[in-house]
């Protein structure tokens, strides 16, 4: 679809990190090494509890910087420059993961959060969305137990929670990004509330372990 000038205009004005980007687009190094600062750790957290692999999670940032950089001569502001960054995370993530479906590669999210050193969620955020009642915990003991438990969530909803709650996408730049209705992400984030709260709930109301 072809982005109106008015459009690019709107992104422009209202995003700093968008100006950076048509610095990049003009070949300005700096303005690349910036962005790069600025987002690589939040999307190698992203690609780490997406795939549950860590080292998998960096090559595969990296893998998205130069797509970036390549992609930089074509590059419009039809969006802000962190949802059309997170689109190509996240076709790069969904590329990786066919790979290794055709290898045989199976249970790639098993690993805990904690295991990928990706400790992106606020667990208090988490835990207070759900509604659920908590006991007063450790703040790394609650964190685990989030990690745990957002680990436990299918790939698509994994990264939805990731987009919202991390990146504070709305329902419109997350479906851009996952490429699905807003009524769809909604659904897709109903759904992974749900299981996050059986998950976590009899421990933030009893103690008891999650694993």
């Amino acid at each position: 679809m072809a982005i109106s000038d008015s459009t690019a205009e709107r992104y422009t004005a209202h995003d700093p990190d968008v100006r950076l980007m048509l610095r990049v687009r003009d070949d300005d190094a700096e303005a690349f090494e910036e962005l790069m600062l600025r987002y690589q750790n939040r999307v190698v957290s992203l690609l780490a509890h997406i795939t549950g692999r860590r080292d998998m999670a960096e090559d595969l940032a990296q893998d998205a910087f130069l797509r970036i950089y390549r992609a930089r001569k074509r590059y419009i502001p039809g969006s802000k420059f962190s949802t059309w960054l997170f689109t190509i995370v996240h076709n790069v993530a969904a590329n990786a993961q066919r790979t290794l479906s055709r290898r045989k590669e199976v249970n790639l999210a098993g690993n805990s959060a904690s295991d990928t050193g990706a400790n992106a969620l606020d667990a208090a955020a988490v835990a207070q969305s759900n509604q659920m009642p908590t006991r007063q915990l450790d703040r790394l003991e609650l964190r685990d137990a989030v990690n745990v438990a957002v680990a436990s969530l299918n790939e698509r909803q994994r990264e939805a929670v990731m987009l919202n709650k991390f990146e504070h996408l709305s329902y419109e730049e997350i479906a851009e990004v996952m490429e699905m209705t807003p009524s769809a992400v909604k659904s897709l984030l109903t759904r992974a509330r749900a299981n996050l709260r059986d998950v976590l709930e009899p421990y933030l109301q009893q103690g008891t372990k999650v694993e």
